[in-house]
């Protein structure tokens, strides 16, 4: 394999890439709209969530409960009658509907509550706030009644005092988890992409047949594809890191931004080539995307960036430690949001590379066994 061919090849990959503004416009918008949008954006968390209060009692205690919903998680609630509710929930107007009935301070305070319960309307349809609203709600209506009531009565000290520290993260800033994880699930989508689409790209022209009349050898125009795409999601990487991540969203970095973007580039190493043996397996690109569908959406899933590996089954924790993802996200996870060096994730860098070469090989089968 000569040096001079595979930069040659990769120099024209990058020229192709330069001529496919639709390639080129989402390679920007996943590494800077993308971004932006998953770390703000807080689906499933309750956001300025509307609620609506029929106070049928006009009491302290009712007043305190109203009092008690105020943003970012609720909007601020709207008094109204009885006769409005159904109206309001019918228009989509009210997302949860409170009604305090009548009498409801004197109960309580006659220890009667149980008997003169508050009744909350959900609107079921918005299932992301109505699921975690109801024990928003149910936890804040109980806490403003026990409070109340330790003003009149006295309450039994709890045995234990619970101190509870966020390490890394101490005002629990979903921004800092949320964006530097989805800059890690741009790159092994774009490279899986990038990589696969070349190849498919040349087949579709009928150009990889002109390239095997050259003086070039299979293994030169596959390590030019996966050196060139790799090499234009490592600096949209690393440019989204440090303008989208540091400067717009002020995200801080603990780790070292080079340790970090090593092990981008070992997960390059590995999901470029596999976007390249999946390309041999498609016929077109559709075909690609059908198979993109079945290997990135549980790759990611199950790699522990969305949810800890520590609740999924131990065979699905088994199964994963054979994909890149897994290791990639334990290096990044360490890295940037633990400050981790060296020293400590290196068992994970060897991982990564193995892998990669395993996956490099079977490409590299597969590429020379599709141009037989």
């Amino acid at each position: 394999m000569r040096l001079t061919n595979v930069v040659q090849l990769g120099i024209k990959e990058l020229r192709g890439l330069q001529r496919d503004h639709v390639m080129v416009f989402l390679i920007f918008f996943v590494f800077t709209v993308t971004v932006y949008n998953q770390a703000t954006v807080s689906p499933e968390l309750l956001n300025k969530a509307s609620i609506s209060v029929v106070d049928e009692d006009q009491s302290q205690l009712s007043a305190r409960i109203i009092g008690a919903f105020y943003p970012p998680r609720f909007l601020p609630p709207v008094v109204i009658t009885a006769g409005e509710m159904d109206r309001r929930m019918d228009q989509g107007t009210d997302t949860f509907a409170l009604d305090i009935p009548p009498h409801f301070e004197r109960d309580v305070l006659n220890g009667r509550g149980r008997r003169n319960e508050i009744q909350l309307n959900v609107d079921a349809t918005r299932v992301g706030q109505a699921f975690a609203g109801g024990g928003y709600v149910q936890s804040i209506v109980a806490g403003e009644v026990t409070d109340f009531l330790q003003r009149n009565r006295s309450a039994a000290p709890l045995p234990i005092d619970l101190a509870l520290r966020a390490l890394f993260n101490p005002n629990l800033e979903r921004v800092w988890f949320a964006s530097v994880t989805s800059v890690m699930a741009q790159i092994t989508m774009l490279s899986v992409v990038l990589a696969g689409a070349a190849l498919i790209r040349e087949r579709e022209h009928g150009t990889v047949e002109h390239l095997l009349v050259m003086p070039v050898t299979p293994n030169e125009i596959m390590v030019s594809k996966i050196w060139s795409m790799g090499l234009v999601v490592w600096v949209a990487a690393f440019l989204s890191l440090t303008v989208v991540v540091q400067g717009v969203l002020q995200v801080p970095i603990h780790g070292s931004i080079a340790l970090f973007m090593l092990a981008a580039a070992l997960q390059l190493y590995a999901t470029t080539a596999m976007g390249i043996a999946l390309a041999t397996l498609a016929e077109s690109m559709p075909q690609f995307a059908l198979l993109l569908i079945l290997t990135l959406l549980p790759m990611q899933l199950l790699s522990g960036a969305a949810t800890p590996r520590e609740s999924m089954p131990q065979i699905v924790q088994d199964i994963m430690l054979a994909a890149p993802d897994t290791y990639f996200v334990m290096l990044a996870q360490a890295i940037v949001f633990r400050g981790a060096g060296l020293d400590i994730v290196w068992p994970q860098y060897l991982a990564l590379f193995g892998i990669g070469t395993v996956f490099f090989a079977i490409a590299f089968w597969r590429f020379r066994k599709v141009l037989k």
